[in-house]
This record gives structure tokens, sequence and C-alpha cells, in this order.
């Protein structure tokens, strides 16, 4: 299934770990580089997060979206749990797929909206 011209929203089932049956939420918001969002589902994944996924999840998603794993930003999205603790906030991480040892940055609030336009 391609993606629509402008934005993409759902529920994404992957195979995790030891092809373990997986669910994260996708968004994919269509721009001069394909932005791709992965959010951990918390209660609804019975299987791997996406942080173990790691790059077999981009993967994934580019070849059922026929999306080019080389032409797209990635970021995962630990979302808010309405914690009273801090470490439990909504967090944007951008994910260098180009090395074999993946490497998260942190997103800041005005990174985000950069990105998202």
């Amino acid at each position: 299934m391609r993606v629509p011209e402008k934005y993409y929203d759902e529920i994404f089932d992957f195979k995790g770990q030891w092809d373990m049956p997986s669910r994260c939420g996708l968004k994919i918001l269509m721009q001069e580089k394909p932005v791709i969002i992965v959010t951990e589902l918390y209660q609804d994944n019975p299987g791997t997060s996406v942080t173990a996924a790691g790059k077999s999840l981009a993967e994934q998603i580019c070849q059922s979206k026929g999306l080019n794993l080389n032409e797209i930003i990635y970021l995962h999205c630990n979302p808010d749990t309405n914690s009273k603790l801090s470490f439990y906030d909504e967090e944007f991480f951008e994910v260098d797929l180009t090395s074999k040892e993946l490497s998260y940055r942190k997103l800041n609030a005005e990174e985000i909206l950069k990105l998202i336009k």
C-alpha cells in the first residue's frame, strides 16, 4: 500500500525479534524527505518494542509503504503516560539508520516542529 500524498496514520503490525507479532503507532508525513514516526504502544503491543526492533522495523515500514530507507527521516516517540514522574513524559528521538549500531538523538520541541512543518 502506498502512502497518501500528505499524511498517513495507523497501527502498524510488524515482525519483532524472533518473528514475534508486534505493533506500533505509525505516522508518515510526506514531505521533501518523508518523516516516519513510530510510537511505542506500551499496553497494546504484544511483542517487541520499537527500540528493540531497531532497523528491522524501519525496513519493514519502507517495504510495506513503498519508501526508500535511505531517503527518510526516522523518529521514535515515547508517548506521555500521564505519570507524575518526568521520565514518562513524551519524548522524540531521531534515529540514525546509517551505521550498524543505531544512534538516537533526543529532539527538543523546536526541532520537532521544524521537522513536521
